[in-house]
């Protein structure tokens, strides 16, 4: 890498940090040019020239933030040796992902990254597809085993993870959910959904 493009890097960086600080201390509301720029002290041209505009850089910032997420995930299911173990160690990493993380864990489950999921679904999907590679070879090796329930990759992904990201976005916005309470019930609960054997 050459010394330009080593700068680019640092000054991308400086530049997601900034919109990630600015987002938490004045939502997406008080996410603008301005703000990121005076947060990180670079100019508005290079915030132009690296992002194109401020939803290229709402965009990245939801794209990093979620690749973090995905190999924590991915690394937790890959060092379980059982289906059940799997879901356990999974509930864990992303519960734990979005307590460590709050402010990005507000982002990855704010109206906005919605509307861009919405927008943007099969791009996002593309683009994170080598961290989704292993999720969907993991539940498609376990259904196959006959671990867990012979249902569809995409159906089991949101059996197990719309419960975890309900809680989540409960924990981040209302705060009237206990983390590690839903740390040692979820798991449980999960499994019983989608084990070929339930129990």
């Amino acid at each position: 890498m050459s010394p330009k493009q080593h700068r680019g890097e640092v000054t991308a960086e400086q530049l997601l940090d900034a919109a990630l600080r600015v987002y938490a201390e004045s939502g997406e509301q008080g996410l603008t040019v301005s703000a990121v720029t005076a947060a990180s002290g670079i100019s508005p041209g290079s915030l132009y020239h690296h992002f194109g505009s401020m939803d290229g850089l709402l965009t990245a910032l939801l794209m990093r933030w979620l690749e973090r997420l995905l190999v924590r995930m991915v690394t937790a299911l890959e060092q379980s040796d059982s289906a059940r173990a799997g879901v356990h160690a999974l509930v864990e990493a992303y519960l734990t992902f979005i307590r460590d993380h709050r402010d990005a864990g507000l982002l990855l489950h704010s109206s906005r990254a919605d509307e861009i999921g919405m927008r943007q679904a099969k791009q996002l999907r593309d683009a994170q597809e080598a961290r989704l590679s292993p999720l969907s070879a993991w539940v498609s090796r376990h259904v196959e085993s006959g671990e867990v329930a012979p249902l569809s990759v995409p159906l089991l992904e949101s059996m197990v993870l719309g419960p975890v990201v309900g809680v989540s976005r409960r924990w981040l916005t209302l705060g009237d959910v206990d983390l590690d309470e839903a740390a040692a019930v979820l798991p449980d609960r999960i499994w019983r959904s989608i084990g070929a054997d339930p129990g």
